[in-house]
């Protein structure tokens, strides 16, 4: 059966491709068509072979991460999002190189190996050369998103599978990768995949539009659009240029704005395409710009502006006691009085070389409060290097760690690779996850904090001088117990442990809550009405101050007149209900009271644990030793 399909498949592939008439089925296409002949006439693919895909060996795998080191930082997150608002299931969301290689796959574990079986490998090759027609290869050659479904796959073993790709583009226009999403489920239509091509496009401009920020991040850099509310959206205009007003980078919304090529925007200056002197420009420049103005064009057209100066990262939140001369802190928000105790303990054991263990749940802001310990720190000016030991596959985490020296494997690079350790010399390590670092790496990192010396694969040992911060979400004192964690590590990061509250237990909500509504909108004046304020104050936020950002991302995105309101809040969110029970008539009518005391004071500090057990002269211990008593919990309906 599966050899009929192969060779019927095939046998349509040569109809179309000799020319004859298929005004039915994926030839009709005539991007596949064009495909399919490239395939036949260029690569001369069999589309009946059934064999397995080209990967990359280890090395060569190892160097092309390194090459896109900042762009697989950026997506990581983006990729994450976008498989969750697929439901995750039955999808793999992939990101490739300019050539179609493999470089990073989240999915669910349990699905692993049905990707694995379609030859979706880390380091796999599938460019249209390798694979024929498929999302990512043909992406690659047509340079525009695309869906390749089913049987309009070049190779008949690729039939299984629907691909929706979207290129990314670098700041100077060349191609920089593909984000793809594929799926193995028989059951998809074309049309469904019109909704899943939408989200892999927006999420290419996101991680686009992101790398642009962070290559031109010590140049000013102006936003645009026709609308005032669209600046700060994917489909803004950017155009970085120097101290001397010369254009060094636009991206193409840019360049279809202005209605000019690359080519004669770069190296001129912005005076030429704008009815404004250099010095006026500058005098509009903002770090944290927010409000837009109207910016008239040489040739007579109104544009909304805002631009960026060199100082551009928000201004934190955060009391004058525990600001340093050092270095200003971005990105945190830290109005939680007891965050900002925690804060000055870590700053202060920090600069005393004692290692960090930040706790908390997932998605709370580990790697963001590392992150502020560092910049606080006489290391800020040296790098922050982070590491998920839970995102890296477990066969190229030594490498990622440690480095190599060249040669010391089949497909190492020439030169060799610095690893983590290395890179972070004079600075900062963040290793997050430390919980999933397998036992073998444990005992060789376990060395390198004794020794302070790191030893590449293949290499001789170095010295070096880093100061760890570590962080997990996992308990692993209970590690430690199972034998899946060292115990003389665990004692050797564990110089200080902070424990980060949960996002429904701090104080600083609200401030929080605006400050990374600023963040997200981009310099766009974005207001919350007051029933949606309450809303998400009062929600429980399972995925803590991650999903916070990423529904406050999407409010931004979606935000058409720079409000907020109760009808545009998740239906999870809006649909949050306070059970409050009416009295009955009871034999225990004391337990009946306290039960609704307990309820009206949580209502009343809407759910704030801390303030509500300040109002009822109580402990938290005790307030929520209460509650599991009456069996009060918050539901969601």
């Amino acid at each position: 059966m599966h050899d009929n399909h192969l060779s019927r498949h095939a046998q349509q592939v040569l109809t179309v491709t000799q020319g004859k008439s298929h005004l039915h089925g994926p030839g009709a296409d005539p991007s596949i068509a064009r495909s399919w002949l490239r395939c036949l006439e260029d690569y001369h693919l069999d589309p009946a072979l059934t064999m397995a895909p080209t990967v990359l060996e280890h090395g060569r795998v190892l160097e092309s991460r390194e090459r896109l080191q900042q762009v697989l930082q950026i997506a990581g997150n983006e990729m994450s999002s976008l498989h969750q608002q697929l439901s995750g299931a039955g999808h793999a969301v992939l990101l490739t190189d300019a050539r179609g290689v493999i470089l990073n796959c989240v999915t669910a574990p349990s699905e692993r190996k049905i990707f694995e079986r379609a030859g979706l490998w880390l380091g796999s090759d599938w460019s249209e050369a390798c694979e024929g027609t498929n999302g990512i290869g043909t992406c690659l050659v047509e340079r525009q998103a695309l869906t390749i479904h089913q049987d309009e796959h070049f190779r008949g073993r690729h039939t299984g599978l629907t691909c929706s790709a979207s290129p990314v583009f670098d700041p100077h226009g060349e191609l920089l990768a593909v984000l793809d999403v594929s799926s193995a489920r028989p059951d998809v239509s074309r049309q469904s995949q019109f909704h899943t091509m939408a989200l892999v496009n927006l999420s290419a401009k996101m991680i686009e539009s992101c790398y642009f920020l962070r290559c031109f991040d010590n140049q000013w850099l102006l936003r645009f659009h026709l609308q005032a509310e669209s600046v700060g959206l994917f489909s803004e205009g950017l155009l970085a240029f120097d101290g001397e007003g010369r254009i060094s980078a636009v991206n193409q919304s840019a360049l279809n704005l202005l209605g000019h090529i690359r080519g004669g925007l770069l190296g001129k200056p912005v005076e030429a395409f704008f009815d404004c002197s250099l010095d006026e420009l500058l005098g509009r420049a903002s770090a944290n710009a927010s409000a837009s103005w109207p910016l008239r064009t040489r040739d007579g057209r109104y544009l909304f502006a805002v631009l960026r100066g060199e100082s551009r990262k928000p201004s934190p939140i955060v009391p004058a006691s525990i600001k340093t001369e050092s270095a200003a802190l971005s990105g945190i928000c830290l109005g939680d009085v007891s965050l900002q105790a925690d804060f000055r303990k870590a700053l202060r054991v920090f600069e005393r070389d004692v290692p960090l263990l930040i706790n908390g749940e997932t998605g709370s802001g580990k790697e963001a409060f590392a992150k502020a310990v560092h910049q606080a720190s006489q290391r800020s000016s040296k790098a922050f290097v982070a590491l998920n030991c839970a995102a890296i596959p477990e066969s190229l985490i030594e490498s990622e760690l440690f480095g190599y020296r060249g040669g010391s494997f089949t497909g190492a690079r020439k030169d060799g690779m610095r690893g983590k350790l290395q890179q972070a010399d004079g600075g900062t390590l963040f290793l997050d996850e430390i919980g999933d670092m397998p036992l073998a790496l444990q005992t060789r990192l376990l060395r390198v904090l004794e020794d302070r010396q790191v030893v590449p694969i293949g290499g001789e040992p170095e010295a070096v001088n880093v100061r760890i911060i570590s962080a997990t979400h996992r308990n692993l004192l209970e590690r430690v117990e199972d034998g899946s964690f060292r115990e003389d590590l665990y004692y050797r990061l564990n110089g200080l442990e902070v424990a980060l509250p949960p996002l429904r237990d701090r104080e600083d909500k609200s401030e929080l809550l605006d400050f990374l509504l600023a963040e997200e909108a981009g310099g766009e004046t974005i207001l919350i009405e007051e029933p949606a304020r309450q809303a998400l104050l009062g929600f429980n936020w399972p995925g803590n101050v991650r999903q916070l950002r990423n529904v406050l991302r999407t409010l931004a995105a979606l935000c058409d007149d720079g409000r907020i309101g109760l009808e545009d809040l998740p239906a999870m969110i809006r649909q949050l209900r306070v059970p409050i029970l009416k009295p009955d008539l009871s034999e225990h009518p004391l337990e009946d009271a306290e039960r609704l005391a307990l309820l009206g004071a949580l209502e009343k500090t809407r759910w704030h644990m801390t303030h509500t057990a300040e109002q009822l002269g109580v402990s938290r211990n005790t307030l929520y030793r209460k509650l599991r008593k009456h069996g009060i919990e918050r539901r969601v309906s």
